[in-house]
């Protein structure tokens, strides 16, 4: 077999089975990539090589497709990562009224733009102006992300405290969401640096061992809340439209780029953040724009930071992604560059047309049992995913996380604030007294 069958065979592959992967709730497609990693490891440790050119197409097909895909979990069932928890929102917004379908597609729309935008806008531009920026903003990276963290907890606006009497209790009620948030964000940080500094997870799945703090900072408390909550879903139909045109989608790839964009290109900045930030630089009210904006910012992060490992002269390794493969192998030039593009574009265009009967077949489940059934049935997915990879340990540090992931939800803060878990540990080791927090944790 000629190795463009071997590469066409591998990214269809790779979709298809990642778009399936993608409808399971909880579950993150960098799960499924680190048990790939380690069994390439295993095959290569025994005398029996892989071809790069059957598991770089794969794996740059499943996170094509869980970004595109994953969208369905997270709207119609609601248990989002935090790339996409700005698409919830308005996305159940679409459920409560019937339309799910119709905000699931709109994302998806969104999705496919994002695969337009970086294959043939930002792909061609990558290798000759990013190598250079990098090299002006890396000097930089660590009060650029300070500024980030103080506009994410700045922009948590106190809530509430117009009526009532005067005095602490007028004082508390208007400020109880900012220092809920605040709160939030350094538990997660004081968790995140224990997680980075002395992990309990055992080494032989070190690579995880943030996974199931993520699982229960924002997996399992949206579970929890869909599961004790009394509203009940409607009915849903079908659209035969999505109603949007050629200036919708123009307006969300120039919101959702920008977000993507920065989340892609600067260390530790996540899809959640990025989406945020563009969404007040952009100032973006209509609902379709919104959702289709996240939708190309989600694509854009995951996979842009995915394809920067492979541009010429940059090799960043922003995502998790971009992690794993690099313990496999090391990019050789314009020839994998364009690989992974080819693949990108195959696996958009195949995860795509997948959407609308995936969508279909979750709607019908929907219909067919209670919608606190099936969070319940996707909690148990969860928990036992988290105990699969890291044991009794994970669970109970995703017992821990939950607790914390339930503050905002108690208070109506802001669960973004939950990222604190990788952004404090991260800015302070970049700022350079991370080593004083880290030592005295040993000691502790």
């Amino acid at each position: 077999m000629s190795a463009f069958w071997i590469v066409l065979f591998s990214a269809v592959a790779g979709t298809l089975i990642a778009s399936v992967i993608s409808i399971l709730p909880g579950l993150h497609i960098y799960n499924v990539m680190g048990g790939m990693v380690l069994g390439i490891l295993a095959l290569e440790k025994s005398g029996i090589a892989v071809s790069p050119e059957l598991y770089i197409p794969a794996m740059t097909a499943m996170v094509v497709a869980w970004a595109m895909v994953n969208t369905i979990p997270a709207v119609l069932l609601g248990t989002p990562d935090e790339s996409a928890m700005f698409t919830v929102l308005p996305g159940q917004k679409y459920l409560m009224s019937g339309r799910g379908f119709e905000g699931t597609m709109i994302t998806a729309v969104g999705g496919l733009a994002g695969a337009f935008f970086l294959v043939l806008v930002i792909a061609p531009l990558a290798p000759r102006y990013l190598p250079v920026s990098q090299q002006v903003l890396k000097g930089h990276m660590h009060w650029v992300l300070w500024i980030i963290i103080t506009f994410m907890i700045m922009s948590e606006w106190p809530k509430g405290g117009n009526r009532g009497v005067a005095g602490w209790a007028k004082f508390f009620d208007a400020w109880k969401t900012l220092i809920a948030g605040i709160i939030t964000f350094l538990l997660a940080g004081l968790l995140g640096f224990i997680l980075m500094t002395r992990s309990p997870v055992s080494h032989e799945v070190a690579f995880q061992n943030i996974m199931p703090a993520f699982v229960g900072l924002f997996a399992i408390p949206w579970c929890l809340l869909n599961i004790i909550s009394a509203a009940d879903v409607p009915p849903q139909r079908t659209a035969l439209g999505l109603e949007v045109n050629g200036d919708v989608i123009l307006r969300s790839v120039w919101s959702g780029s920008l977000g993507g964009g920065i989340a892609a290109y600067f260390p530790i900045v996540t899809g959640g953040v990025g989406g945020m930030l563009a969404g007040h630089a952009t100032a973006q009210r209509d609902e379709r724009i919104f959702l289709m904006g996240q939708g190309v910012s989600k694509f854009i992060y995951y996979v842009g930071a995915f394809m920067f490992l492979f541009v010429p002269g940059l090799h960043l390794t922003r995502g998790g992604g971009a992690w794993m493969i690099k313990t496999l192998y090391s990019p050789m030039g314009k020839a994998d560059y364009y690989l992974i593009l080819g693949t990108i574009a195959i696996a958009s265009a195949i995860s795509f047309l997948m959407m609308e009967p995936l969508a279909k077949w979750i709607l019908r489940l929907i219909d067919r049992f209670n919608y606190r059934h099936v969070s319940s049935v996707a909690l148990v997915i969860v928990v036992l995913m988290v105990w699969a990879i890291t044991g009794w340990v994970g669970l109970f540090i995703a017992f821990v996380a939950s607790g914390i992931g339930l503050l905002p939800v108690l208070f109506g803060s802001r669960r973004l604030n939950c990222l604190g878990v990788l952004l404090l540990p991260i800015a302070c080791n970049m700022s350079g007294f991370g080593e004083t927090i880290t030592a005295w944790l040993k000691l502790t």
